[in-house]
């Protein structure tokens, strides 16, 4: 069976933010990551392939295949920063419904910019999110 890439890096969280060339994604970036910390009490770490990850779940597929993931992440990318969001967006309609523009992707949440979003409903995602990860975590 391979191995999982998604592991933690060892990379610095704040040399990896301060690299950001365009200055509204690294302002967006730096202040997603003082959102997730205190939400997962959990210290920013780097996960492959730049993403910047909170908290840890223990998962395993009906296949066997088990391994880590951040509990919550996010990675600012190219065209937009991705929140990567655990136990999908099932039940969380509400919260949807009040955070703004964003687009879907599997698993995924896309934000052009933090200005676009409502920073409260934004939290509330995130807090979602962490509680599935709780649920969801079969490391307990």
């Amino acid at each position: 069976m391979s191995e999982n890439k998604h592991q933690p890096t060892g990379e610095n969280v704040d040399a990896f933010l301060n690299e950001i060339v365009d200055d509204t994604k690294r302002a967006d970036s730096k202040r997603i990551r003082a959102l997730m910390e205190p939400a997962s009490g959990e210290q920013a770490m780097m996960w492959y392939p730049g993403i910047i990850g909170f908290g840890n779940l223990h998962y395993r597929y009906a296949t066997g295949r088990e391994g880590e993931t951040p509990a919550v992440a996010f990675s600012p990318r190219k065209t937009d920063i991705t929140l990567y969001v655990s136990g999908g967006f099932d039940g969380i309609g509400p919260i949807l419904e009040r955070l703004g523009k964003y687009k879907l992707g599997k698993g995924c949440l896309y934000l052009k910019r933090l200005s676009d979003v409502d920073e409260a409903a934004l939290t509330d995602l995130i807090e979602a999110s962490l509680n599935m990860a709780a649920e969801l975590n079969v490391a307990k």
